[in-house]
């Protein structure tokens, strides 16, 4: 028996959602005439409380697309130095849209008003022109941490103040609505472009959706045709996110729970030198010797349990819809033979 833990992606669609797919109406949405896409395009618009969204084929796709529609060549976003767009989308936004990025040094992902107010560029001729904020709830890299909505709250007053885009990477907000008890309404009514990933921890195979209003959406569909990213008879997967959106969120709990189990069994390794505070349903720790991560990853997968490094020593696990409590067993019991 398999069990892996290196991401959410992996899971595979129940036999539930496969049944849902197969029943899908679909119809050909490059003509914008595929009705479950549309279903699902304006459900998750109505949750945040948005008048557009549009599917897409992967996160990535969806936040180049925003980078694209609050940007012109030669500008600059602000982001952590963990951001997913900064480290895990191939140079996109310098590609794509000839943007350059500003790191915030933040925690774990996270920064705070004062610093976007302090990576803000001056406004003389030979700086980069600001002209986007991003930030990413939960944070990969920085271990499925779940940002203080107060402060994403301060920041979206400087972006008003200072006229600047602001775009959320929710590729696992659903982790943070499950642990925080916030509303997609909340996240809609102070961010302009939100994305929201189905294929990580919701267990669809493919798709994201990128939301926001009319005014900096009607683009967005162009822009996606640029990337390659329009579809034909994409209703059998907006099938499975409509899905996933009744069976599959309050459940993100149990991947929470798991996660913390994994931690305090980590933590009492010798070999593990720190576990970072887990808040969902991402573990990250770091050995006390960093030439020791392959072989950790070695023995784990010798026993048919495969894991991630993330490089500097910090490895990764990543609990999910796949992830059983028989399995979850299985991993606390070997753990304990380290």
């Amino acid at each position: 028996m398999k069990i892996d833990l290196r991401s959410d992606t992996v899971t595979k669609p129940s036999k539930a959602m496969l049944e849902a797919m197969m029943n899908a109406q679909v119809g050909d949405d490059v003509f914008r005439e595929d009705a479950t896409v549309t279903l699902l395009e304006n459900r998750l618009a109505k949750m945040f409380g948005k008048s557009d969204a549009l599917f897409f084929p992967s996160g990535t796709m969806a936040n180049q697309t925003a980078i694209k529609l609050h940007t012109k060549p030669g500008e600059q976003v602000i982001c952590d130095k963990y951001a997913h767009i900064y480290n895990y989308e191939s140079g996109g936004a310098s590609f794509n849209s000839g943007v350059s990025c500003k790191l915030i040094d933040g925690d774990r992902g996270m920064f705070n008003a004062n610093q976007v107010l302090d990576a803000i560029n001056p406004e003389d001729y030979y700086y980069a022109k600001t002209s986007l904020v991003e930030v990413e709830n939960t944070t990969n890299k920085g271990g499925g941490a779940c940002w203080d909505f107060k402060e994403l709250k301060k920041i979206k007053q400087i972006c008003k103040a200072k006229g600047l885009g602001y775009h959320l990477d929710g590729a696992r907000l659903w982790h943070a609505l499950v642990k925080t008890n916030q509303t997609p309404k909340q996240y809609g009514d102070i961010f302009d472009t939100i994305s929201v990933c189905l294929s990580k921890g919701l267990g669809c195979p493919v798709g994201s959706v990128l939301i926001g209003d009319t005014e900096i959406m009607k683009e967005a569909l162009r822009i996606r045709k640029v990337f390659g990213g329009n579809m034909r008879q994409i209703g059998y997967l907006a099938a499975a996110g409509l899905y996933a959106l009744d069976h599959n969120i309050e459940r993100l709990a149990e991947d929470h729970i798991r996660a913390k189990e994994l931690g305090k069994a980590l933590s009492h390794l010798p070999e593990v030198k720190t576990v970072e505070p887990i808040e969902t349903n991402i573990v990250i720790f770091e050995l006390n010797e960093k030439a020791y991560a392959e072989t950790f990853i070695k023995k784990l997968a010798a026993n048919h349990i495969f894991i991630i490094a993330m490089g500097g020593g910090k490895l990764r696990m990543v609990t999910h819809l796949d992830y059983t409590q028989y399995m979850h067993e299985k991993v606390l019991s070997l753990l304990k033979t380290f």
